[in-house]
């Protein structure tokens, strides 16, 4: 069967604690790559009110099958947010060079 790849984006208050969840999904092998988009500039609504912080970006190359069941949790539990971005899009083509490589960097389930 053929593996669904994504990417994944995550906010972060800050280097520090992008920079943790980063080295823990590698470690742990739920991602293959991070790269850090810096600084990010984020308007959003929150509990009625609009907000306005300095944030991280983590761009994430993973698949499809570990993310709800194992990614999420991992940030979930690092992330100080109440409610933390932890969204996937699906990378639709992509060099099988490069496919390949986030097959062999992730767990193997």
């Amino acid at each position: 069967m053929k593996k669904q790849h994504i990417i994944i984006f995550v906010t972060a208050p800050n280097q520090e604690v992008g920079e943790l969840i980063a080295n823990t999904l590698l470690q742990k092998k739920l991602a293959a790559c991070v790269n850090f988009v810096t600084p990010v500039t984020s308007l959003f609504s929150w509990q009625g009110d609009i907000e306005r912080e300095e944030e991280v970006l983590l761009v994430l190359k993973s698949r499809a099958d570990l993310f709800e069941s194992d990614l999420i949790p991992v940030v979930e539990s690092l992330h100080p947010y109440e409610v933390p971005e932890i969204i996937a899009l699906p990378i639709l083509m992509g060099s099988a060079k490069y496919l390949n490589w986030i097959d062999e960097a992730t767990l193997n389930k």
